[in-house]
């Protein structure tokens, strides 16, 4: 009985660990918005996506997930995330035209392929996230 529960103490274990380890895999690095960063970015060719976000923004919440895990696909490997805050950077905001937060903008290169708004579909921010490629 004791050898038992010492087995299953060492697989519950190591299936925490294994999770954690797996979510670590799919981490995605976001970077807070900066004008120098961004322009690299461009000057690079990088996919660029900028996310206009609220902590407070249930949508912002909903889409972060699925960033996350397109963004931890392959084909997006290079993509370069910008988090821009709605409230603390309303010029930055503004430069970018954006009237909400939840605001998502792709950028191929210097130019601008895409945006939108409020969408927490995964197959939409998918096709969003591919007009960077």
């Amino acid at each position: 009985m004791m050898f038992s529960r010492r087995i299953f103490a060492t697989a519950a274990v190591a299936a925490i660990v294994a999770a954690v380890g797996m979510g670590a895999a799919f981490a995605v690095d976001t970077t807070p918005y900066s004008d120098a960063a961004f322009k690299a970015a461009q000057t690079a060719g990088q996919p660029i996506l900028i996310e206009i976000h609220a902590g407070w923004c249930p949508t912002c919440k909903a889409q972060k997930p699925i960033i996350d895990r397109l963004a931890a696909e392959p084909k997006f490997k290079d993509l370069k995330i910008f988090r821009v805050d709605f409230d603390d950077q309303k010029p930055v905001v503004k430069g970018f035209g954006a009237q909400m937060q939840s605001t998502l903008i792709v950028f191929k290169g210097a130019s601008e392929a895409g945006r939108s708004v409020g969408d927490t579909k995964e197959a939409s921010i998918a096709a969003l996230l591919d007009k960077s490629l």
